[in-house]
């Protein structure tokens, strides 16, 4: 490339054949083309590295990277920053898909927003019967804050990131994987914005490989330690209510299954 792209794509992929042509497709094909897309395989042992391969011959956008051994998704995150080049970055997981005007609508908010560190959107819940509900999220930074003891600000799969806020606060931590990313996003709030595209933006897949499901326990245990280490930063306030909410999501996870955890909260969290 000529000059530095304005976005960069990150994709970590591990095993991902039966998925990573779609998500690659759906980045591609964005309306908004000024984007690198780094694409890393984590020690696959499927065809994996063979299609980021083929789509890097086709596309010089992309760039393969493969990894020595497994990082895991908190490793890869960083190895994909150290590489990047773009004033913002995208997360795009490699089993979902960016709907055309992702990018566009993403970047044109974050120039329009320098107070903004991190963007998200709504996303769209898909599996093999086709589509399911849409989870929202409010659009203002304050409304966010208000919540953020409970529910993420941003679902991080359609997470758009300003590239020096990230430089500033540093690396994603690797004792939280997979819920990484809510600390980042608790360490972005301290000094900077939340917001959120008011329409959807990405199509999340739901299989029973994906972390959501095969990792939830962990994923709830970090997240209550997440929430407590940023109880006392500048800028959060976490309330009696905010409290007793995590009092009783730390007894819910020994009390139901994953699963059934997984549509109770879809149903109430999603519009139908």
């Amino acid at each position: 490339m000529s000059k530095k792209p304005l976005v960069s794509v990150l994709t970590p992929a591990y095993n991902a054949e039966k998925y990573l042509v779609e998500t690659i497709e759906g980045i591609l094909s964005q309306s908004f083309s000024d984007f690198e897309f780094i694409i890393i395989d984590d020690r696959s042992t499927d065809k994996t590295w063979q299609i980021i391969k083929e789509y890097a011959k086709k596309d010089t956008r992309i760039i393969p990277l493969q990894n020595e051994k497994n990082l895991g998704i908190a490793g890869n995150r960083n190895k994909g920053l150290k590489y990047a080049q773009g004033e913002y970055i995208v997360w795009q997981d490699a089993d979902d898909i960016s709907l055309p005007d992702r990018l566009e609508k993403q970047v044109s908010f974050m120039q329009e927003h320098k107070d903004v560190a991190i963007c998200g959107g709504f996303i769209q819940f898909f599996d093999y019967t086709g589509l399911g509900g849409v989870r929202k999220y409010k659009p203002d930074d304050n409304s966010l804050r208000k919540t953020i003891f409970r529910f993420s600000p941003v679902a991080q799969p359609a997470a758009i990131i300003r590239k020096s806020c990230l430089d500033e606060v540093g690396s994603y931590d690797l004792e939280f994987p997979p819920a990484e990313d809510l600390d980042m996003s608790f360490r972005l709030g301290r000094k900077y914005k939340f917001a959120n595209i008011q329409s959807v933006v990405l199509r999340y897949r739901e299989h029973p490989n994906s972390a959501t499901f095969s990792k939830l326990r962990r994923m709830e245990l970090l997240t209550l330690k997440i929430r407590k280490k940023h109880a006392k930063d500048s800028g959060y306030k976490m309330t009696i209510g905010d409290k007793i909410f995590n009092f009783l999501q730390f007894i819910s996870i020994y009390l139901f299954p994953p699963n059934l955890k997984i549509k109770i909260f879809n149903f109430f969290r999603n519009d139908k």
